[in-house]
């Protein structure tokens, strides 16, 4: 069954251009990399240019689990650990 991920992101005011450049790397990776990558997108608010919000959907559970110990994004994390506010991440199931 295929998931949904939801991950909403808050930059710092001032490393919003950093967690921009690192989730567009990262979404480049996930979707050269990763197995049961059905989609990757990442969006900017455009009035809010510190709030990201990243639309996954994945081809299994497990196919999931491995994107989240990648390497690639354990980059990500690293690089971007103190230059957020937030970071909140939903698993969802479509039910129609």
């Amino acid at each position: 069954m295929a998931l949904t991920i939801i991950a909403t992101i808050k930059a710092k005011a001032d490393q919003v251009e950093l967690v921009k450049n690192e989730l567009q790397k990262l979404a480049e990776q996930t979707h050269a990399k990763d197995e049961g990558c059905i989609d990757y997108v990442v969006h900017q608010d455009n009035e809010a240019a510190m709030l990201f919000v990243v639309y996954e959907n994945w081809a299994s559970e497990a196919l999931l689990q491995k994107h989240s110990n990648s390497e690639h994004f354990q980059a990500f994390m690293k690089a971007t650990e103190t230059g957020t506010e937030e970071f909140t991440v939903n698993t969802m199931t479509r039910i129609a």
